[in-house]
């Protein structure tokens, strides 16, 4: 098992979800983690939603990694692939906001679900020079494969993740899914297979390696 570090100094970050709650559920400890290290600048770009889920996820993005910005769009849940147009062209003018991009969080290109699927596979073709890292959610799909990178996370950050999921998405706290052991068994597990007590795992398709 390898270990690589993000470089020194500013990193700016880009975060891209389907649905408002997606980042937070899959790559949370990390932002948290990120957030500890300090120079970041993230921007995020949620692409459904209503209002009121909304509210939520700019309150949640301002809690994981504070000074973020954050955009959305309304397109109906479920919905995405028929707009591939639209979301392509909306991919291409967030990412011209920040051309220099060094790391792009977004869904798995395999994700079970249409939305994250689309997302994830236009991703690494509109930010081609940065670090894609294609993030996992739990669902009832059962579509969790092998991942090929790993986060370790602290116990406190672990709990402090759920704490805020719990705190800033009240609407989705009545999904028979969404409880403490859900989050902390996947992030144990991921822990467990990059031995640390807990992790958030990603697929990292492409990358480039330098010797200095």
């Amino acid at each position: 098992m390898q270990h690589l570090s993000l470089p020194d100094g500013p990193i700016k970050l880009v975060c891209l979800a389907a649905h408002p709650d997606d980042i937070e559920i899959a790559a949370g400890g990390t932002l948290l983690a990120l957030a500890e290290r300090g120079t970041i600048e993230g921007r995020w770009l949620t692409l459904t939603g209503s209002p009121e889920r909304r509210a939520e996820a700019e309150s949640a993005a301002e809690a994981f990694l504070p000074n973020s910005h954050s955009s959305f769009h309304a397109y109906p849940d479920g919905r995405l692939p028929a707009y591939w147009n639209e979301v392509k062209d909306i991919l291409h003018a967030f990412a011209a906001g920040l051309p220099d991009a060094d790391v792009v969080l977004a869904p798995r290109m395999d994700d079970a679900h249409q939305d994250h699927r689309l997302l994830g596979t236009m991703a690494p073709t509109v930010w081609r020079d940065a670090l894609v890292l294609h993030y996992e959610i739990p669902k009832w799909d059962g579509d969790l494969g092998r991942s090929n990178c790993y986060l370790p996370v602290s116990a406190e950050l672990a709990r402090r993740k759920v704490e805020l999921l719990n705190k800033h998405y009240p609407s989705q706290q009545m999904r028979d899914w969404w409880d403490d052991e859900t989050f902390l068994s996947l992030m144990r597990i991921r822990g467990m297979e990059c031995r640390s007590r807990y992790a958030e795992a990603f697929q990292m398709s492409k990358a480039v390696l330098s010797v200095r």
